[in-house]
C-alpha cells in the first residue's frame, strides 16, 4: 500500500503504456480496427504536449494560451520533410499555383532528415526563447502573458495563410506518407506497428525526463516560482531564467509532438495553430489534474476519447458542449481534475463515512 500510494503516479503511468501496447496485438486479432490504432497514435501525441503544458501550468504556473503555435511547427517541419520526399525535391501543386517557379530555399533546408529534425525542435525552440527572454525579464506575467501569447499565435496563423505559396493557406500540407511509409491498409499493418511503438516509446521518454525535472531540486524550484514568485526572487534565484528554460522546454516538447502527429495524421493545417487548439490543450491539462504530470496524460487521452465517441452519432451536434460543460465542473468544483479526485476528494469521502459510521 505504501508502494501505491508514493509511486502511484508511475504506476498508473504504466498501466496506460501497458494497455496501450496491447493495441496493435488487439488489432491483429481482429478486436480493433486500424482507424483506433492510429487515433490512439494521436493521442499519445496530444498526451506529449500534455506533459509539456503541465511543466510550464501546473509545476511554473505560467499559463499558456499559444502552445498550439510550437506544436503546428513542429509538425510543418516534419510535413515538409515528408512532402518533399514524395516529390523527389521537386516544387509542389500548391508552390505552382501560387506562382512558384523553384523550391524556396526554406523548404530546401527540410530536405535532409537530419537537418529537417534540427529545424523543426531548433525554431520552435528559438522563437520561444526570443519571446521568453523579453517576456520574462520585463516580469510579465498572468493574464497579460497568457494575453500576448494568444496573440502570438494569432500572427503567426495569420501569416501562414497569407504565405499561401509557401504553406498552401487554410488547406495546409496535405496527403503525406508517414516516415517509416503508407500505414493505411492491411499490406502496410507492419509500418504502423512500428510508428505506433515509436511513438509511445518517445512519450515514455519525455515521462521520464519531466519526472526526473520535477523531482529534482530545479522541479521544486518551478514549484517556488508558482507559489510565490516574488519571495523566490528575493531570496536569490534569477526566476526568469528558469521560467524561460521551463517554457522553451516545453515548446521544444510540443514541437515534437507535432513532428509525431503529423505522421498520423497524414496532414498538418493552420487549424492547429488556432488559439481554440491552444486552448484545448490546456483543458486536458485541466481534466486531468494539473501539477501531477499523470493527470495531463489521462487528461489528454480522456478528453480525446470523449471527443472521438460524441462527436459522431446522437451528439454530434452538441458534443462541443458537453466538452465545455466537463471542463466547466471540473474547474468549479474538482480542481485537481481527475488525479485529485482519485487521491484526495474520494478517499476523504470514505474517511467521513468511516468516522460516522
Amino acid at each position: 500500500m505504501n508502494f501505491i500510494k508514493k509511486h502511484g503516479q508511475n504506476v498508473c503511468f504504466a498501466v496506460i503504456v501497458l494497455v496501450l501496447a496491447l493495441m496493435p496485438l488487439l488489432l491483429t486479432a481482429g478486436v480493433i480496427k486500424s482507424t483506433m490504432v492510429i487515433f490512439l497514435g494521436k493521442c499519445i501525441c496530444f498526451a506529449i504536449v500534455a506533459i509539456g503544458l503541465d511543466l510550464i501550468w501546473g509545476y511554473t504556473g505560467i499559463l499558456s494560451l499559444g502552445h498550439g503555435l510550437f506544436f503546428a511547427l513542429g509538425a510543418y517541419g516534419m510535413g515538409m520533410y515528408l512532402k518533399l520526399q514524395a516529390t523527389n525535391g521537386n516544387i509542389t501543386d500548391f508552390m505552382k499555383t501560387g506562382g512558384l517557379t523553384e523550391l524556396p530555399r526554406i523548404w530546401q533546408a527540410f530536405e535532409p532528415l537530419p537537418m529537417a529534425l534540427v529545424l523543426l525542435v531548433l525554431i520552435p525552440a528559438l522563437l520561444a526563447g526570443i519571446i521568453g527572454f523579453f517576456i520574462f525579464r520585463n516580469r510579465v506575467k498572468g493574464v497579460y502573458f497568457s494575453i500576448i501569447s494568444q496573440a502570438l499565435t494569432w500572427a503567426a496563423y495569420s501569416i501562414f495563410i497569407a504565405m499561401s505559396p509557401y504553406t498552401n493557406g487554410n488547406v495546409g500540407i496535405t496527403e503525406i506518407d508517414p516516415i517509416v511509409g503508407s500505414i493505411r491498409g492491411a499490406k502496410h499493418i507492419g509500418n504502423l506497428y512500428l510508428l505506433f511503438y515509436a511513438a509511445l516509446a518517445i512519450m515514455i521518454l519525455i515521462y521520464a525526463v519531466a519526472y526526473f525535472l520535477v523531482k529534482s531540486k530545479f522541479g521544486r524550484l518551478l514549484i517556488a516560482i508558482r507559489d510565490g514568485e516574488n519571495r523566490t526572487y528575493f531570496s536569490g534565484y534569477c526566476v526568469s531564467d528558469y521560467k524561460n528554460f521551463i517554457y522553451v522546454l516545453s515548446a521544444i516538447i510540443a514541437a515534437i509532438a507535432g513532428a509525431l502527429f503529423v505522421n498520423f495524421n497524414g496532414s498538418i493545417t493552420p487549424s492547429q495553430m488556432t488559439i481554440s487548439y491552444s486552448i484545448t490543450m490546456i483543458i486536458w491539462v485541466a481534466v486531468g489534474g494539473r501539477g501531477t504530470l499523470i493527470g495531463a496524460v489521462i487528461g489528454a487521452f480522456v478528453i480525446n476519447l470523449c471527443e472521438y465517441n460524441l462527436s459522431s452519432g446522437a451528439f454530434v451536434d452538441i458534443w462541443q458542449y458537453i466538452i465545455g460543460a466537463i471542463f466547466c465542473i471540473t474547474i468549479l468544483f474538482f480542481k485537481g481534475g481527475i488525479v485529485g479526485i482519485v487521491t484526495e476528494q474520494l478517499p476523504a469521502l470514505l474517511h467521513r463515512r468511516k468516522e460516522n459510521s
